[in-house]
């Protein structure tokens, strides 16, 4: 393997992991904080973390560990080196299961919660929804990018 393709590797494991964590801790104590408060309130402090969490450090490891992972499945493709197999089905793991997901489902529904007007009556059957279906898709992406932290590691070695 070479250092280009380790040094890669490595950040990508650590991206993974890092994204793992954040998702994990969302999955258990954030969103079950946001549900206990009143509705308005907890939709407030969602669309303030929604938005404070766009800033360059959050926005280069998402994107940093998305490209890492695009390297590593070219780069591993292209070199087959030992256990090259894992280092693909890991990078492969994280950009459908963190990156993907991300993007397709908790993104959307960020937007739509940030339309919505704190007191009106429908915005808080609105919310109860968000709730459910963007922790159920965030629980997937923190078992995609804990599988894809683990998978990135064996290809190392």
């Amino acid at each position: 393997m070479t250092a280009i393709l380790t040094t890669i590797m490595v950040i990508a494991v650590a991206g993974s992991g890092l994204m793992a964590g954040l998702f994990f801790v969302f999955s258990v104590s954030v969103m079950e904080a946001l549900t206990q408060m009143p509705a308005s309130e907890g939709m407030k402090a969602m669309q303030l973390i929604n938005r404070t969490i766009l800033n360059p450090v959050f926005l280069s490891v998402f994107f940093g560990t998305a490209l890492a992972c695009m390297l590593v499945t070219i780069i591993s493709a292209w070199q087959r080196p030992p256990a090259y197999g894992w280092a693909i089905a890991g990078a492969c793991v994280y950009l459908s299961g963190g990156f993907m997901v991300t993007a397709v489902f908790n993104i959307p529904l960020n937007k739509a919660l940030d339309q919505l007007p704190l007191d009106a009556p429908e915005s808080h059957d609105e919310w109860a929804r968000y709730l459910r279906l963007w922790t159920r898709w965030n629980h997937l992406r923190t078992a995609a990018c804990i599988l894809a932290c683990v998978l990135l590691t064996l290809g190392l070695a």
